[in-house]
């Protein structure tokens, strides 16, 4: 059956935290800069969708389980996180999450643009389903793209947290499209390849650095028949 919608996770898929000039003078433990290996390792436990590598108590397994759900239990869960992924002072603890959490601090893909363009002048539908506990819209909006995503679905908002089925069932309720019609796209096998149990179909893409990967959303829809 044809595509008659597209449903794209955020982070790794259509968007990526990445270093910027912010980070020039943010220190490690030892007072020096921190280098790239060391931002990799901060911004991997930042984004990765599932698992997290530190070791929580019973409250903070709490906070990390409901994390999506709730904006006060993601502050708590990822406060530590960073903690135990070796950023030294709760100054920069904070400034690090704020940024987190800030929708203009994240990087689009390069063919970001393209693909929802496409997809719209195809007048197929685009919905973005997220785990998340903040507002992400004004990034696209930023880039002039919030006129192309027909619904935001995102986790803290709807109650449910990928590989929930229903959070892709909200998302095709409020495409007004059947599952069997639809295709997900996203970085994670396990979170976002939950759509299949709702009955859409699946699109997995590599969540390298943005300049490391121009066309993997493209090269999505040409495999769809979609570009």
């Amino acid at each position: 059956m044809a595509i008659e919608a597209v449903l794209f996770d955020f982070s790794g898929t259509l968007f990526r935290l990445e270093p910027d000039e912010t980070w020039a003078d943010m220190v490690g433990a030892d007072g020096e800069p921190l280098d790239r290996v060391q931002q990799a390792a901060i911004l991997d436990r930042m984004t990765t969708p599932v698992g997290h590598g530190a070791q929580f108590d019973a409250a903070g397994r709490i906070a990390w389980q409901q994390r999506d759900l709730d904006p006060a239990m993601h502050r708590t869960a990822y406060l530590e996180v960073l903690r135990q992924a070796g950023v030294p002072t709760r100054a920069l603890i904070e400034r690090l999450y704020a940024w987190m959490l800030d929708p203009l601090a994240w990087t689009p893909y390069p063919d970001t643009g393209a693909v929802l363009k496409t997809l719209a002048a195809q007048d197929i539908p685009v919905a973005v389903v997220s785990n998340i506990a903040f507002d992400i819209r004004p990034a696209f909006a930023a880039n002039g793209w919030d006129r192309l995503i027909a619904a935001h679905i995102l986790s803290f908002e709807v109650g449910a947290v990928k590989p929930d089925p229903r959070i892709f069932l909200t998302a095709l309720d409020r495409l007004g499209v059947g599952a069997e019609s639809a295709l997900m796209v996203g970085d994670s096998a396990e979170a976002d390849g939950g759509a299949v149990a709702a009955g859409c179909g699946f699109a997995l893409v590599d969540p390298l650095p943005t300049a490391d990967r121009a066309e993997g959303l493209l090269d999505i829809l040409r495999r769809h028949e979609l570009a």
